[in-house]
């Protein structure tokens, strides 16, 4: 690889690494040109597979200034750039790495830290960003309802109190009558 490429390369990981939400350090040892082309399928538009040299990965890091990945870049290393939901890059990965035991997850990076390969998985384990947001509609249409019958509960009791008291006053006046 010329020195330009080298540089041009540092600076595409190191714009990657800066605008993604999240990143995803994998080993892809093993595994063929067809199968890491279904691994970016798998991943969707949002999600950007790049294979990349350890030493041009380190450097782009220092660059974008992420720090405590060095030690993930051993062996050969491919990175999932994730720019929308960080939950569906992991879930794919996750499920791909069961099927492939050429891809191994390392580690990865989010929210300014690096992340262990366990809350990797504890990310994959959470649900999509639509379901909790489903989820979350669900519990407050179900508080919004609980809401709107405390709220009618005293006008029924008001209404229900003023047809009783209706029918005790058409019962009295049927009853004053045959007493006379």
């Amino acid at each position: 690889m010329a020195k330009a490429d080298k540089v041009e390369a540092v600076a595409e990981i190191a714009d990657r690494f800066r605008n993604s939400s999240a990143a995803v350090v994998t080993e892809y040892s093993g595994l063929t040109v067809s199968q890491l082309t279904t691994l970016r399928r798998a991943l969707g538009t949002g999600t950007t597979y790049r294979v990349a040299k350890n030493t041009l990965v380190k450097r782009a890091a220092e660059k974008a200034e992420v720090e405590g990945l060095d030690d993930l870049f051993l062996g050969p290393t491919a990175i999932a750039f994730v720019e929308g939901e960080p939950v569906d890059a992991a879930k794919a990965l996750r499920e791909f790495a069961k099927e492939h035991k050429g891809l191994v997850i390392k580690g990865g990076y989010m929210d300014g830290r690096p992340l262990t390969v366990d809350e990797v998985d504890k990310i994959a384990d959470l649900d999509s960003r639509e379901v909790l947001l489903a989820k979350l509609a669900g519990a407050m249409k179900g508080n919004l309802s609980k809401a709107a019958g405390l709220f009618a509960a005293p006008t029924t009791k008001a209404a229900r109190l003023v047809a009783a008291l209706q029918d005790k006053k058409a019962s009295a006046e049927q009853a004053a009558p045959a007493e006379s």
